[in-house]
């Protein structure tokens, strides 16, 4: 009050600033959780609140447990964008003829057109790509190698038959993300593959030149 006895009134908007301010100290949540903290412990919460409702009778028993899955989705949402989707990493590191015995490219080929006929394009693809490998070591224009990959088959065959280096290598992607990837095989995969390998067949491979220009 006044020396007069008269009431002081403070202005609200300064002193609700001036409140605030002293409130946002860094000294008075130094000790805070951190954001990853808070985070956890509301999904900790949400969690307890969906066994403690799941325990109870009737409506209360299955609104727990619609609430467990919904929270349970949740942390499995961000789980898998923290994370990331699974890539193709193994791609590359599998052998084309995987674990299967030694079969000839006529086999492979066979192979190929019994799950084409059945629809299986995944399957036939495969296969096809299993024919065109064999076929090329058994003209001897690749070395027989257990656990070639399609990229390095693509590769070395592309140097030794240069004219079809891109269809090779095309195929061997196609293999790739169809056998190990998320792509889905179609009629129009196997057919390229198919064609690529009557095509090989009629190749002839490039003759590396002399120093003296002749081959």
């Amino acid at each position: 009050m006044a020396s007069g006895g008269a009431p002081v009134t403070v202005p609200r908007d300064p002193a609700r600033e001036a409140v605030r301010d002293e409130l946002l100290n860094a000294d008075y949540h130094r000790h805070d959780p951190s954001l990853q903290e808070r985070i956890y412990n509301w999904f900790m919460d949400r969690i307890d609140d969906a066994l403690n409702a799941i325990g109870g009778d009737g409506a209360t028993g299955t609104t727990g447990l619609i609430l467990f899955l919904v929270v349970a989705a949740v942390i499995g949402a961000a789980l898998w964008w923290r994370l990331g989707a699974p890539g193709r990493a193994a791609a590359t590191t599998v052998g084309v003829f995987g674990t299967a015995g030694p079969r000839s490219a006529a086999e492979h080929r066979s192979e190929a057109e019994r799950h084409a006929a059945a629809g299986q394009w995944a399957d036939a693809v495969r296969e096809q790509m299993r024919a065109i490998v064999r076929a090329l070591e058994e003209r001897t224009l690749l070395d027989t190698r257990p656990g070639r990959t399609a990229d390095e088959a693509a590769a070395e065959a592309g140097r030794v038959l240069p004219a079809h280096a891109a269809d090779l290598g095309t195929a061997a992607r196609t293999f790739d993300d169809i056998a190990y990837g998320e792509r889905t095989a179609d009629q129009g995969a196997y057919q390229l593959l198919r064609d690529l390998d009557q095509a090989l067949e009629r190749a002839r491979p490039a003759l590396a030149a002399a120093p003296g220009g002749t081959a």
